[in-house]
């Protein structure tokens, strides 16, 4: 006989180690060297913090901040603002889930992560707008992993967002209480 299910006790790990996922995703993205943005030639490229252009044959770099720029310094703020408000949600959601089960807590997590899921939603569209706009002149610039990054962690925290906000509607099922309800029966 198979049987499938919903194991709700599971979430209680498995939603922390997603938010978990989502912290690592945005330093990737806060502190990648590499770069945010690149053109076709791979002659300039640009991350949160700085840009870069090759400078004569032998190919060094010279970099110049983007902290000059408004603009950027309200991505880097956002971006870490979000990253912080992030890294709250999870030290709440490990003591709401794995250490006891505190409901009261969940929609609060859920709240903290749409609170850094907007900030960072403004953040990675500034940056691109503002970015095109400056170097519109220059060619084609593609958008590398590291800003990809910085979109998985705001999806993820979308998701587990979502989640936090409806877990309190099982209490029971979290705690392991109630009966297992299946899904799917073979006989």
């Amino acid at each position: 006989m198979f049987r499938c299910g919903i194991a709700y006790p599971r979430c209680r790990w498995i939603l922390p180690l997603m938010l978990l996922f989502a912290i690592i995703f945005d330093l990737i993205a806060i502190c990648a060297a590499s770069g945010w943005v690149e053109d076709e030639a791979e002659t300039h490229y640009a991350s949160m913090w700085k840009q870069c252009r090759p400078i004569g044959r032998n190919k060094e770099w010279e970099c110049k901040s983007l902290m000059a720029e408004s603009w950027a310094k309200a991505v880097a703020a956002l971006m870490i603002i979000g990253l912080i408000v992030l890294i709250v949600a999870f030290i709440i959601s490990c003591m709401a889930l794995c250490c006891n089960l505190i409901v009261g807590l969940l929609p609060v997590v859920g709240t903290l992560l749409f609170l850094a899921v907007i900030l960072q939603f403004i953040a990675l569209i500034v940056y691109p707008c503002k970015f095109s706009e400056q170097f519109i002149y220059e060619g084609h610039y593609d958008y590398t992993w590291a800003y990809g990054f910085g979109w998985g962690a705001t999806v993820l925290m979308i998701g587990c967002g979502i989640l936090f906000c409806c877990l309190p509607r099982y209490e029971d099922e979290l705690s392991g209480i109630a009966k297992t309800k299946y899904l799917y029966e073979s006989s």
